[in-house]
C-alpha cells in the first residue's frame, strides 16, 4: 500500500498497481459496454499510467540520486490507521449523498473519494517532492475512478486530452526536481521553511 511506503521506489510500485487495477477496471468497462472508445482509454490507462510515468519517475529518482526515504512527518503505522479512517469517512459521505439502495454506486463513489484523500494525505505527509508529486498522481487516479464510474464515460477527446495533461504534467515536475536537485543539494520541501522572511 501507498501510505505505508518507507521508500520513494515502493510509493511509485504503489501507484503503478493502482494504476494496474484502473486500467483492468476500465477493460472491462469496455468490455461489457462494447464501446471502442474505452479500449483506447484502457490502452492509454497501461501505457502511460502503468508503464511510462512509473518508469520516468523512478528514472529521475536514480538520476539525481536521492535518498530512498521519504521523509514521513507521521510514521506508516499511524498514516495507515489515518488512511483507514479517511476511507471510513468517505464511506459514510458517499452513502449519505449516494443512498443505501445504490450500492454499486455508493461503492464506487466512497473508492474513488477515498484514493482521493490517500493521495492528498501523501501529498501533504510526505517531505520530498517525488513522493508529493506521486501523491497528486494517486488523486488523479481517484478522479479518473469517480469519472468512469458514475459518469459512465467523459467524452473521448476530453479524456485524451487529460491523459495528454498528466503525461506532460509528469515531465514537467520531472524536469522542475531534477532542476531543483542540481541547484541545491536536496529536494526535501521541508527545507523550503528556512526561506521564510
Amino acid at each position: 500500500m501507498a501510505v505505508t511506503a518507507k521508500r520513494i521506489t515502493a510509493l511509485v510500485n504503489g501507484f503503478m498497481l493502482q494504476s494496474l487495477f484502473l486500467f483492468l477496471m476500465t477493460l472491462t468497462a469496455a468490455v461489457t459496454s462494447k464501446e471502442n472508445e474505452l479500449y483506447i482509454i484502457a490502452l492509454l490507462v497501461l501505457v502511460l499510467k502503468v508503464v511510462l510515468i512509473p518508469y520516468f519517475l523512478k528514472w529521475i529518482a536514480r538520476k539525481i540520486k536521492i535518498e530512498e526515504g521519504l521523509g514521513l512527518y507521521i510514521n506508516p503505522i499511524l498514516s495507515l490507521l489515518i488512511v483507514i479512517v479517511l476511507s471510513y469517512g468517505a464511506y459514510m459521505f458517499s452513502r449519505n449523498i449516494m443512498g443505501i439502495q445504490n450500492r454499486v454506486e455508493t461503492a464506487s463513489f466512497a473508492i474513488s473519494l477515498s484514493v482521493l484523500l490517500t493521495g492528498l494525505f501523501i501529498m501533504v505527509f510526505r517531505m520530498k517532492a517525488l513522493a508529493q508529486v506521486t501523491g497528486l498522481l494517486i488523486m488523479e487516479n481517484g478522479l479518473f475512478l469517480a469519472a468512469v464510474e458514475l459518469c459512465g464515460n467523459m467524452p473521448f477527446f476530453v479524456e485524451i486530452a487529460i491523459f495528454f495533461d498528466v503525461f506532460v504534467f509528469a515531465v514537467i515536475i520531472g524536469i522542475f526536481v531534477f532542476r531543483i536537485n542540481e541547484l541545491f543539494a536536496h529536494i526535501d520541501v521541508d527545507k523550503l521553511t528556512t526561506l521564510k522572511g
